[in-house]
């Protein structure tokens, strides 16, 4: 893993270093989702549509097993 140094645009566009879109395999028009928390953004390339939001499913049933929460729980506001 390589680091490289970009800055922000005043209309808030960032450059991702050419060696690390290639080590990423980023091409140009590619999705990209964006992860960000606090000082911190990630930048993932999209399967699509369909894998994320099973992916996102597949996290969220974990999530509420180890939480404990309950199927109930969540359809409340239904």
């Amino acid at each position: 893993m390589d680091v490289a140094m970009s800055k922000v645009s005043s209309k808030g566009q960032v450059v991702i270093p050419m060696d690390s879109r290639q080590e990423a395999g980023f091409s140009e028009g590619e999705k990209l989702l964006v992860y960000s928390s606090k000082n911190m953004i990630i930048l993932k390339k999209m399967e699509s549509p369909e894998k994320e939001f099973e992916k996102l499913a597949a996290f969220g049933k974990k999530f509420a097993r180890q939480k404990r929460i309950k199927k109930s729980e969540v359809l409340a506001d239904d």
